[in-house]
């Protein structure tokens, strides 16, 4: 697994947006998204900091059921 780039929240946002998330609010330093597949919904939140701590943002991908590789593609 590579190491992940120091991002802010709003690149992380970007990226899970052409991943065909979508903001569902904000409220304070998080952020909430949203993404419906044919089963279910998967909601996640992305702390509204710059840079995201690289520990929380390993954890980003995960919840979002995207490979670290997929998630790098989708950050460029």
């Amino acid at each position: 697994m590579t190491r992940l780039p120091s991002v802010s929240h709003r690149e992380i946002i970007r990226a899970l947006q052409r991943d065909g998330w979508m903001v569902l609010r904000r409220r304070g330093s998080h952020i909430r998204l949203q993404k419906h597949l044919e089963d279910r919904s998967l909601k996640l939140t992305v702390p509204a900091h710059t840079p995201v701590k690289r520990s929380t943002l390993a954890h980003i991908p995960k919840q979002a059921r995207l490979t670290p590789e997929r998630f790098e593609e989708l950050l460029r």
